[in-house]
C-alpha cells in the first residue's frame, strides 16, 4: 500500500454472488478503512466496473449471467483497473488463464483475510509506482534481432511485430533487462508476478513455453536458455 494513499480513499468493488462471503469480505475490508461496494451479478458487475471509479476489483470466477473470466477480458479492453480474481478452483490452468487475460493477481478460496489484504496492498503499491515512473524517452532494449520498446509495449523481431499478452510481455522485458543473468523461478515470480506463488513455480515454465513458441520457434533463434535446476537466462 502506498504510504501516500490512506485506506479511506481506496474504493474496492467486491464481485461475489455468495452473500455470506461477500458480506464477510466487506466487513473485514471496511474494518481496515477501505470503502467497499458489493455486486453479485456478473453483467451488472461489468457495467459498474467500466462506469464507476474503483481502485481495486475483487472478482469471483463463478457468477450469474457473465463469469469472471469474461468480465476480466472485456474490462481489459477498456480499463487497467487492478483485478484480483477469486475462485474455489486451485487449478494452474485457471490461474494461467486469469492472468493471461489481464488479471493482476489470483487467490484461491478459502483465503485468509491477511493474505487478501497483503495482495491488495501490493497491487496498490505497484499501481502507485507505475504512475510515478516515467519511461526514458526512446528507450530500446535489444538482444540479437529482438527489440523491446517499453514506452509502447512493443516487441519486434527483425521487421516483424510480435503480439504478446501482458504477462508474456512483462516476463520477456524482465528477462531481457537482465540478459546474461541467470534468474531463478522464484526471482521471476517475485519480480514479474509480484509475490511468491505458494510453490506454483511451474507457472513460470508455462509462460516460458508460450514465449518460446512465439519467439524461438517462430523465428528460428534461441533467445531464452534453460539453466537446468536453476532457472532461465536470455543470452546474446
Amino acid at each position: 500500500m502506498s504510504e501516500n494513499i490512506p485506506n479511506e480513499n481506496i474504493s474496492i468493488l467486491i464481485v461475489e454472488d455468495e452473500p455470506k462471503i461477500a458480506r464477510f469480505t466487506q466487513l473485514e475490508l471496511e474494518h481496515e478503512g477501505f470503502r467497499t461496494s458489493i455486486e453479485g451479478n456478473g453483467r451488472r458487475a461489468y457495467e459498474r466496473i467500466i462506469q464507476e471509479d474503483y481502485d481495486v476489483v475483487l472478482l469471483d470466477v463463478m457468477l450469474p449471467e457473465m463469469d469472471g473470466f469474461e468480465i476480466c477480458q472485456k474490462v481489459r479492453e477498456l480499463s487497467d483497473v487492478p483485478i484480483i480474481m477469486l475462485t474455489a478452483r486451485d487449478d494452474i490452468e485457471d490461474k494461467v488463464n486469469g492472468l493471461d487475460i489481464g488479471a493482476d493477481d489470483y487467490l484461491t478460496k478459502p483465503f485468509a483475510i491477511k493474505e487478501l489484504l497483503a495482495r491488495i496492498r501490493l497491487i496498490l503499491r505497484r499501481k502507485s509506482v507505475a504512475q510515478e515512473k516515467e519511461e526514458p524517452r526512446g528507450e530500446v532494449l535489444q538482444v540479437k534481432n529482438l527489440k523491446i520498446i517499453p514506452a509502447q509495449y512493443e516487441v519486434i523481431v527483425g521487421n516483424t511485430k510480435v503480439s504478446l499478452t501482458k504477462k508474456e510481455y512483462d516476463l520477456l522485458e524482465y528477462l531481457v533487462r537482465n540478459k546474461r543473468v541467470v534468474l531463478t523461478r522464484e526471482q521471476i515470480l517475485s519480480n514479474v508476478w509480484g509475490y511468491d506463488y505458494a510453490g506454483d513455480t511451474n507457472v513460470v515454465d508455462v509462460y516460458i513455453r508460450y514465449l518460446r513458441s512465439k519467439l524461438d520457434d517462430k523465428f528460428g533463434e534461441k533467445y531464452i536458455h534453460t539453466m537446468r535446476g536453476i532457472g532461465y537466462v536470455v543470452k546474446e
